[in-house]
């Protein structure tokens, strides 16, 4: 069943609209400490430009086998050329991307040394873009809507999701019966209300509930909280090393442990889940089968280092070892 859930991932169109960053990363090694500072000295032995945010989401899709589709704002910059060259490069479909004049790409570096970050330095722009810009957005929206499976809203807080976007785009995709998943920050965490599948983490979820997440009693408090207040299907909380907790109406919570063997990095995982999860309900997969195969997937990449994704074949064999061990 999961198998062939997973090889119908080819073909399905998933737009994804959100805040677009580049994820660069310098690995080297430290050998020893700076005489200036007590600070570790990084020999610089390479350096990797990849797709963030939004587009990270992008990213996991097109690697699974789905068509993805990208909308969102970047600067008229070097770094907004290697987000542009980088989805060219994968034949993503980009003509939502728009390139706003004097706005800066918002850039995530990390610096790794021996399997390990050792820091990280934002270059970002939070406030929204100009209002020409969210027009044309909202026109590629409603000029593409009828020929995708869903959507995804994926809210970094770098400034594009504003409350006009992103009802427009609930209320756009809901009239024409296209799911809507939203992966949520905090600032905007109400105004996804009615969305179709929306997936906090713990401590965004302990946030927007105003409960303090200790346990499965107050897990289930605060699920059954905002999906009621969210108005939406379904709610996914991610709880990292703990897995997740679906919650439903009129359904118990379904708790589904991770999967993950090792985790050297969790840089993007929540990317992974909420791609893995739009693909399979655009299967027409149930949505706790849907969670399941994306458990599987978050529980691979968090096991490599960087930004990662998963592929078809890396999924099946997951799922077909975590077969054969029960």
């Amino acid at each position: 069943m999961f198998e062939k859930i997973i090889k119908r991932f080819s073909g399905v169109r998933i737009l994804v609209v959100g805040d677009i960053m580049l994820d660069r990363f310098i690995w080297g090694k430290v050998s020893r400490i700076s005489p200036e500072a007590p600070v570790p000295v990084l020999v610089v032995e390479r350096e990797e430009f990849l797709l963030g945010g939004a587009a990270n989401v992008v990213n996991n899709l097109h690697s699974l086998g789905g068509k993805p589709l990208l909308c969102g704002v970047i600067g008229d910059d070097e770094m907004g050329q290697k987000v542009t060259q980088r989805l060219d490069e994968m034949g993503i479909e980009r003509r939502g991307v728009i390139i706003e004049p004097g706005r800066q790409t918002t850039v995530k570096t990390r610096v790794i040394a021996h399997h390990q970050q050792m820091v990280r330095i934002d270059r970002e722009t939070t406030h929204h873009p100009k209002a020409t810009t969210l027009r044309s957005l909202s026109n590629y929206l409603k000029q593409n809507i009828k020929g995708l499976d869903g959507v995804i809203l994926s809210d970094y807080g770098k400034g594009l999701l504003t409350k006009g976007i992103i009802r427009d785009t609930i209320h756009t995709a809901r009239n024409a019966k296209k799911f809507v998943m939203v992966d949520p920050k905090i600032k905007n965490f109400f105004f996804f209300r009615g969305a179709t599948v929306v997936t906090p983490n713990t401590a965004e979820a302990s946030s927007a509930s105003k409960v303090s997440i200790t346990d499965e009693a107050s897990l289930s408090k605060a699920g059954r909280l905002l999906l009621k207040r969210l108005k939406c299907n379904t709610l996914v909380i991610t709880r990292g090393e703990d897995g997740m907790a679906i919650f439903e109406p009129h359904r118990k919570p379904l708790l589904v442990p991770t999967e993950a063997k090792k985790v050297y990095d969790v840089t993007g995982a929540g990317d992974t889940v909420i791609g893995t999860m739009a693909l399979a309900l655009g299967t027409g997969a149930s949505i706790r089968r849907a969670a399941e195969l994306a458990n599987h997937a978050a529980g691979i990449v968090v096991g490599k280092v960087g930004t990662a994704t998963v592929n078809q074949k890396e999924l099946i064999e997951a799922m077909r070892e975590n077969l054969q061990t029960k």
